[in-house]
């Protein structure tokens, strides 16, 4: 779902080829498809670089997607604190179906407005804690205006999120990172990209330091890093 259209999108000759949705997805589709990393800069950046100078030419062309809605985003972060990827993706797929709208094959993901009526017991019957589902909720019903945050430098961004309950700094350096796609932005509180890190440069490499040697392509960094140490792990 993109832009609350249900679109199909298929590896093709050249790129992708896009049913459904109408005209004006352009945008949202390449940029969900991660268009705006700069991928040629990277490359040559990661050339300079001893680590990711092994790790990034076997991922070439790898782009990592942006998910198009703030508040997915950071509802989907939420979701995951402190669980599995499995347990989380389970627990997001019942939320989407007990409060999204049906299409023709997919649901849309339930929107702020949907989720700020709904009832703690409500949230928390599709799996959610009950801490969580008071986050969610709480989230829902605040009046920051998540859009906004686009025009924000990222300290701005970090600083308005992490003042809501349940966000920290964990879901709001992955906001930076798969909503805004912000250059620098670089979760150094996540448990794998820390085994990556640690993997790649050593025991003694400081996680949250690390980002600095990646000025400019930390997030690409990041995922190149978390990608290559599933695959060579």
């Amino acid at each position: 779902m993109l832009a609350g259209q249900e679109v199909w999108i298929e590896a093709a000759p050249g790129g992708v080829a896009v049913e459904g949705g109408g005209g004006g997805l352009a945008e949202p589709v390449r940029r969900y498809l991660g268009g705006p990393f700069d991928l040629d800069a990277f490359a040559a950046f990661a050339a300079t670089e001893p680590v990711l100078a092994e790790v990034v030419p076997a991922l070439r062309g790898f782009r990592p997607p942006l998910v198009p809605d703030p508040f997915e985003t950071l509802v989907t972060s939420i979701s995951a604190q402190q669980i599995s990827v499995r347990a989380a993706s389970s627990i997001r797929n019942r939320l989407i179906e007990a409060f999204g709208e049906r299409h023709e094959v997919a649901y849309a993901f339930p929107t702020r407005e949907r989720l700020a009526r709904a009832r703690p017991e409500e949230i928390v019957a599709v799996g959610f804690s009950r801490r969580k589902a008071e986050y969610v909720m709480g989230l829902a019903r605040a009046d920051l205006d998540l859009d906004a945050l686009a025009l924000l430098p990222d300290d701005e961004v970090r600083a308005a999120l992490v003042a809501l309950p349940g966000i920290g700094d964990w879901t709001a350096d992955w906001f930076l990172a798969r909503h805004l796609g912000r250059a620098d932005a670089w979760p150094a509180g996540d448990l794998a990209l820390r085994k990556a890190v640690l993997h790649f440069y050593g025991d003694d490499m400081d996680v949250r330091a690390a980002g600095a040697r990646f000025e400019g392509f930390a997030n690409l960094a990041a995922h190149y890093l978390l990608v290559g140490h599933r695959v060579h792990g």
